[in-house]
């Protein structure tokens, strides 16, 4: 499961130095923080927001309050859980991974409802897909969207080009506008230049081809429907390029060294431009981006959230709707390919300019569309823990030569045993 590589790549890359933040992993309730609220602590982790913005946040209300800025490595979530249940040492301000959120949902007593801040007033500047992946069955908004994560098809344009393919994106968005047609391509791509590979892993085509669909792994009614038509799709449509021999079987410890050399292109939302960018800066001016085959979907994104610790609420409110603005919302996209949730940025010159690294073509042409067609499909608290088996089978089928057929009738029953175990019916 590809979500995890960006926070693996870049757990390290905000640093006091980098940033001129204060990092501390404490100072919020019952830390010996002050009592009135002038002083505000706020945990993320690396390249969840613009260092950039977040440093001139704290120069912005600095006049008025003290911000001190975490950035959290290892396991955020477990962290952030652990402080939750302890009560102290909370932070005023905390990041939520959109893969977690809808997991805190249950306890969302533990965080101030936003509408009561003033979200309501101006919540129609973000996408209401993504806002409500963290409201309450009863309206309470525990979250605040920082980002999300449009997929597109990320290419090679000079393989394909020495594979006598189409480079232009419009023209390579029609040419891989289903699976089949994309898979056909990645055929077209192999025998013409050996030795190179469509897909990372069947993993990434799972992940996508399942948020293509307007269902998951659990339903409305709190019932298991992982071993229904819709997943069964998506496997099928995951194991077509390790059939084909399309599929470069890499692992995510392994794809740094791979995505330079025999990788012709790439499944991942906006955000796995910067992965691209760091992990092979000597492939500049090469890559291109267009529409996903079969459609948009959502990787990713996340959100601000305030514990009900928190000193200030009014402050901190003040503070999160600033840092996360339409325009510093877009800023955050040059700085670090953050791509907002506020429609309004995708038409602000910070996102709009070509980019040199995609051969100055002008990606917001792709990713915007995109953003704005993302199925809704409703995600259960323990929709995450139940889909981890269809990765580990997968992985099994690629790295140990498993039969498709039977790696399925595991991922559905390990699914099944885990969802039972959440309170699935």
């Amino acid at each position: 499961m590809d979500l995890s590589r960006r926070g693996f790549l870049q757990a390290a890359a905000l640093t006091a130095a980098a940033s001129g933040l204060t990092v501390a992993c404490g100072g919020g309730s019952g830390s010996g923080g002050t009592k009135n609220g002038k002083s505000l602590t706020m945990w993320y982790w690396g390249g969840a927001l613009s260092d950039k913005v977040v440093a001139e946040a704290k120069a912005h209300f600095g006049g008025q309050t003290k911000l001190t800025a975490a950035s959290i490595g290892g396991d955020f979530k477990q962290k952030l859980t652990t402080t939750l249940a302890a009560g102290s040492s909370v932070p005023d301000i905390t990041g939520i991974k959109g893969e977690d959120i809808a997991s805190f949902l249950p306890n969302a007593g533990r965080f101030l409802d936003l509408n009561d801040l003033g979200f309501k007033k101006i919540s129609s500047q973000y996408l209401d897909w993504k806002t409500k992946l963290a409201q309450t069955e009863d309206g309470k908004q525990i979250g605040f969207p920082i980002d999300i994560g449009p997929t597109a098809l990320f290419y090679r344009a000079d393989l394909f080009r020495k594979a006598g393919l189409p480079t232009d994106p419009d023209k390579v968005a029609a040419e891989a506008g289903t699976w089949d047609d994309y898979f056909a391509l990645g055929s077209e791509l192999k025998k013409a230049v050996p030795g190179t590979y469509l897909i990372n892993n069947m993993g990434s085509v799972f992940n996508i081809a399942v948020g293509q669909g307007t269902k998951r792994f659990i339903d409305e009614n709190n019932h298991f429907i992982g071993d229904q038509d819709h997943i069964r799709a998506a496997w099928t449509t995951a194991i077509r390029p390790y059939t084909l021999g399309i599929d470069a079987k890499i692992n995510d410890q392994t794809w740094n060294a791979a995505i330079g050399k025999n990788l012709g292109t790439e499944l991942g939302a906006a955000w796995h431009a910067l992965d691209i960018e760091q992990a092979a800066p000597g492939t500049k001016g090469k890559w291109r981006v267009c529409a996903t085959p079969g459609g948009p979907a959502n990787q990713g994104g996340s959100y601000l959230a305030l514990p009900k610790q928190c000193r200030n609420p009014e402050e901190a409110f003040k503070i999160i709707s600033w840092i996360l603005s339409p325009a510093n919302n877009a800023r955050g996209f040059t700085d670090a390919a953050i791509f907002p949730a506020s429609p309004a940025s995708y038409a602000m010159p910070a996102m709009t300019g070509p980019d040199a690294f995609f051969g100055g073509q002008k990606i917001i042409e792709v990713f915007g569309p995109a953003a704005k067609a993302i199925p809704v499909s409703y995600e259960a608290p323990a929709d995450a823990a139940v889909m981890a088996p269809y990765f580990t089978e997968l992985t099994n089928i690629e790295a140990k030569g498993k039969k498709p057929d039977a790696a399925w009738k595991d991922a559905v029953s390990q699914a099944k045993q885990i969802a039972r175990r959440q309170g699935v019916n």
